[in-house]
């Protein structure tokens, strides 16, 4: 089973993605922009290989305006050398890369113009992919799109207009259930009647059901029967509804002992795409709560990043993780994540935050300049009076973090959650 998460990463340094407005996007500006994205998009890769990500969507963002005439740039040749390295690290980490185009890729359109961009934007997906040297088990995930007013005629133009497509994205194309048109049963005959790949996504089943006597096993099992050995493990969609937004929002984390029921009752050679707000902070959770090495060396390195997050929101709690910590024979892997989870829920108070402000300020007090120290006690006393927020703190706190090289610190999550 691989774990993975989605496009960006929380707390990891340098692997943003940049993009511009049309009205920028000269030759110089996008080749500056397509070299930075590349750069980022290398850092995570290592990030993943180095914490055991054995999944990745690619953002669609990678190359700016890449399905467009804005960008006439054969950034598969000028960079050649970039991407080459990075597929190959990618596959000599035995790491599955997907991506999945927006909203606006639509291929079922009754608008023949917004088919043709459809068109051009999967040929877009699929020349990363080929560019990266990955074969046929790095999918394209598309949704079926609309319904307009004629579901029956919708679909078949979903299945005509893929005839249109080039063999390539063919072979890469899987389809996946929404959560506003089509259900899970529509596509499963869809996918049948073109012999491609169906995602299931559990959420997504949740808010538009084909068959509420049908639970999430009986449908991954139908899934299952529309991948073929050279589509690679099926791959599946897994995320948990925010309980305070819209219904099908996907929630800020992944409540782990949500997810450990939810895999205890499916085959464990499935691949799951975790679609989660704090991205591979939840796929390293799920991947060390499932991981058959269990070594408490692995929840210190998470500790050693969580631990100011903690402190910001109870004191309390920071000595019960510490005190779960001690036992170094032992792998308290839920208990610690429930505990975590259970604390950045709760509100912080100034009390809670100062405290965590002043542990982190002492890895500078004694190496920043009067004028920083003079800085830092101004904030925290407007902090302490209402003056100025949290974040004013933290951001100033971030850039000495930044200036003195402090990686204990750069490497946490304090200022990114």
């Amino acid at each position: 089973m691989r774990i993975g998460y989605a496009c960006l990463t929380v707390g990891v340094l340098e692997t943003n993605f940049k993009s511009c407005m049309v009205k920028n996007a000269n030759e110089k500006k996008l080749l500056e922009i397509i070299e930075y994205n590349l750069k980022s998009l290398n850092n995570i890769i290592d990030y993943n290989i180095e914490n055991n990500i054995k999944l990745f969507r690619i953002s669609s963002d990678l190359i700016p305006f890449g399905s467009s005439p804005v960008n006439n740039i054969p950034w598969w040749e000028v960079f050649f050398s970039q991407i080459s390295s990075i597929g190959s690290k990618i596959r000599e980490a035995d790491m599955r890369v997907s991506m999945h185009p927006g909203q606006y890729t639509v291929l079922n359109s009754p608008n023949e113009d917004v088919v043709l961009r459809a068109i051009e934007d999967l040929n877009y997906h699929n020349r990363i992919l080929d560019s990266l040297g990955m074969d046929r088990e790095s999918k394209i995930i598309l949704h079926i799109g609309g319904v307009y007013n004629n579901k029956d005629k919708a679909i078949k133009n979903f299945v005509s207009n893929f005839q249109l497509l080039a063999q390539g994205v063919k072979e890469r194309l899987v389809i996946e259930n929404d959560h506003k048109s089509y259900n899970i049963g529509e596509v499963l005959e869809i996918g049948r009647t073109l012999k491609i790949p169906v995602v299931f996504d559990n959420l997504h089943n949740q808010v538009l059901p084909y068959d509420i006597s049908k639970d999430d096993q009986y449908w991954i099992k139908e899934c299952k029967k529309t991948w073929e050995k050279e589509d690679g493990p099926q791959k599946i969609h897994y995320s948990q509804q925010d309980k305070g937004k819209r219904t099908g929002a996907h929630s800020n984390t992944i409540e782990i002992e949500q997810f450990m029921n939810f895999i205890e009752t499916i085959d464990d050679k499935i691949d799951i795409m975790l679609e989660v707000k704090d991205k591979n902070l939840s796929a390293v959770k799920c991947i060390n709560s499932t991981s058959k090495s269990k070594r408490i060396k692995t929840l210190e390195l998470e500790w050693s990043k969580y631990k100011y997050n903690i402190l910001e929101h109870s004191h309390l709690n920071y000595n019960k993780i510490r005190g779960l910590l001690k036992n170094k024979s032992e792998y308290p892997v839920i208990e610690f994540y429930k505990l975590i989870q259970e604390t950045l829920n709760i509100e912080e108070t100034i009390g809670n935050t100062v405290n965590a402000v002043l542990h982190v300020w002492g890895y500078f007090k004694l190496i920043s300049t009067e004028d920083e120290k003079k800085k830092f006690m101004k904030l925290l006393e407007n902090y302490e009076e209402g003056k100025r927020s949290k974040d004013s703190l933290k951001k100033f706190l971030w850039k000495l973090a930044l200036k003195y090289e402090e990686s204990y610190l750069l490497n946490s999550y304090y200022f990114h959650l």
